[in-house]
């Protein structure tokens, strides 16, 4: 495979998207920013509706991969059938173009809500892992779910390698003052087995999926190595999730996400947390 050296990333003025064309900028790929809102970025920006094929196309021509953010982020900013209809467009477009124009490889991002978020259930074990899949509860995580198949699919017609991040709960580092007043209430953050993802790691481990010697199409749960609480994680669970069983042995304050398989397939190792901005009192 040719060296990829450009690379198109989408929904580059949300959260995600600023620190990942600045990780990759900073890592030597020549970076086109793409969104339909523009945002002060040192990398040359294109204004471009994701939900037009054509645009999708013309866009995707210029690079060699994509790293594709845009997206609605989350349930509840709109309608329900306005966010699996717009989210899937977007991801059909992206994917199908990708496929049309030959890139060498698709690095998106998928969700932690298709393992079964927010956990009004029980999960069936922890750390929860890629394989507790696919739980939708949402039309938001019906689009991920959606997405996920559709990537496969798309990845055997056309060789391209594809690569689904379910990323958790994204903070940066102005976001972590609010973290103390989750700690009185673990209910308060138990609908995602109290999980979340510094900006900087969630950008690297784009950065990873793109260099990574992969084939085929995969998906990774990204998070924090450990969980946003205080408390010890298997005492979080046995209070909020009696009977809920581990599979192995869980370190004090380690994460319930998963990321072991992240860890293994693409060489990503979390190195941020709210611990560096927060005393855990």
């Amino acid at each position: 495979m040719a060296e990829i050296v450009k690379v198109c990333v989408t929904g580059a003025s949300g959260k995600a998207g600023r620190a990942a064309v600045d990780e990759l900028a900073s890592s030597g790929f020549e970076v086109l920013a793409v969104d339909l809102v523009p945002a002060a970025l040192n990398v040359p920006f294109l204004r471009a509706d994701l939900c037009d094929y054509g645009q999708t196309v013309e866009v995707l021509s210029q690079v060699d991969a994509v790293v594709h953010l845009a997206n609605i982020p989350a349930p509840g900013l709109h309608t329900p059938a306005a966010t699996f209809m717009k989210n899937t467009e977007m991801n059909a477009n992206v994917f199908l173009g990708a496929a049309q124009v030959g890139l060498q490889r698709v690095v998106w991002a998928s969700s932690e809500t298709t393992l079964g978020l927010p956990f009004e259930t029980p999960p069936r074990y922890v750390p929860i892992d890629e394989d507790h899949f696919p739980y939708p509860t949402t039309t938001y995580a019906l689009s991920k779910v959606v997405g996920e198949t559709l990537a496969a699919h798309v990845s055997q017609w056309s060789g391209i390698p594809f690569i689904g991040l379910r990323l958790s709960n994204i903070h940066t580092i102005a976001d972590y003052e609010r973290v103390p007043g989750y700690w009185a209430d673990p209910m308060t953050r138990n609908w995602n087995l109290w999980g979340y993802i510094d900006v900087r790691d969630a950008a690297t481990a784009f950065r990873l999926a793109l260099e990574a010697t992969l084939i085929g199409a995969h998906n990774y749960i990204i998070a924090a190595a450990d969980t946003i609480m205080n408390r010890p994680s298997m005492e979080l669970v046995d209070s909020t999730f009696p009977g809920v069983k581990a599979t192995r042995v869980i370190g004090e304050f380690e994460t319930l996400l998963s990321i072991d398989a992240a860890r293994r397939s693409l060489g990503y190792e979390p190195s941020h947390s709210w611990r560096d901005h927060v005393a855990a009192e």
